[in-house]
Formats: C-alpha cells, structure tokens, sequence
C-alpha cells in the first residue's frame, strides 16, 4: 500500500472539510442572519480550498478526497482495488478528523451530531446525483481536454453549484458522513445523510456509462 498516497487523501480531506466546515461556521457568524451571505461565503472559501489541495496533491495522489470519484476511477481500470478501499478509508477517517479540528479552532465541542441541518427530500437527492455527475463531468472532460486546469475547474464547479443545486451539492460521501458529525451551519442531520450518499453513488455507474462516449 503506497503510504504516501493515502496520508495524501487523509490530508486533503481533512483540509477540505476544514475548509467547508469552518467557513460555514464564520459565515454565519459574521453574515448577521442573512443565509444568502453565509453560503456565498461558504461556496467561495471551498472552491478556493479544492484549488489549493488539488493543486498541491494532486501530482501525489490524484487529489480524490471523495470515495465516489474513487470509484469511478476503479471502474475505469486507474486505480487498483485495493489501493481504492484504502483511500476511501482514510478520506472517511481524513473528514472527521477535519470536522473535529474545526470544532477546536471555534471553541466549540469536538464531537457533535447535526441536528438543526434537515435536508431531505426528492428535490435534494436529484440535486445529490445531478451534482455527482457534474463533478465527474468536470473531472474527466478537464483530464481529457486540460488537465493542468483541474483544479481551478473543480474549484468553480464546487462554488457554483453550491448555488445552482438545492442540496448546495456534497457530491462526496465522505464530505456527507463528516458533515453529519457538525451541528453548524454545513451540517447534516445523520439519518439524511445515507440517502445523499445513495444518490452520490449512483450517479457514479451514470457517469461511468455516458462519460466515455461523450468524452472519447
């Protein structure tokens, strides 16, 4: 098992949910009640984290931070079964640690389950897998046509839709389960988030069956 590989996945996801996670929180604190400022800020401080981890690990590991992009790899053939179990492991294990590091940096109590954040519903779990396979999308065409640009185009994709999907897109099951651990303003009430990372996953097989067609 490549060491080096997988604490490049736990470091990315961790920082990504610090990212996510902590920008939620500043943004509700400083945005005074108005929900539209608080998520343009959470939408902008993500995007410029995913530019950052992809950037900087990307020539490490390939910069997943996501068990469903993960997976999609392995159904292609680029990237062995075993090596991909492992990554989705430490990219789970990487968002919580991310979470509970956050919670630290705002004085807040490490472990917590979200119970104010509802988001469920047949509009949300759409959006889940419209947003998956965007994100899949943006992975494979940048691959294809530009891969020196795929962090700034999956920096964006994140930040818009953020906006243009009415569950601002996780997109990540791992991102799904951390965030299910923070009663914040990017939480997830926990008995939502197995269907979110249901609809993730099938977008996966989705992407997995068109992408190549329209990509070749």
């Amino acid at each position: 098992m490549d060491m080096q590989k997988l604490s490049a996945e736990f470091l990315g996801t961790a920082l990504l949910l610090l990212g996510v996670v902590g920008s939620g929180i500043m943004g509700e604190t400083l945005a005074g009640g108005n929900v539209a400022i608080a998520l343009l800020a959470n939408a902008i401080a993500t995007g410029c984290m995913l530019y950052v981890i992809i950037t900087v690990l990307g020539p490490i590991s390939g910069a997943h931070f996501n068990p469903a992009v993960t997976l999609a790899f392995a159904i292609r053939g680029e990237i062995a079964v075993p090596l991909a179990l492992g990554f989705v492991i430490v990219q789970i294990a990487g968002g919580l640690i991310g979470v509970w590091v956050t919670h630290a940096m705002f004085d807040m109590p490490i472990w917590q389950l979200s119970e104010t954040m509802h988001r469920t519903g047949p509009a949300q779990w759409i959006s889940e897998v419209v947003a998956t396979f965007g994100l899949l999308f943006v992975i494979f065409g940048g691959l294809r046509s530009k891969p020196e640009a795929i962090p700034t185009l999956v920096g964006l994709y994140i930040t818009g839709a953020y906006w243009f999907t009415s569950s601002t897109s996780f997109a990540n099951p791992a991102v799904t389960i951390a965030r299910s651990f923070s009663d914040t303003f990017a939480g997830i009430f926990p008995s939502h988030a197995p269907m979110f990372i249901v609809m993730q996953l099938i977008a996966v097989p989705i992407a997995a069956m068109t992408l190549p067609r329209l990509l070749r």
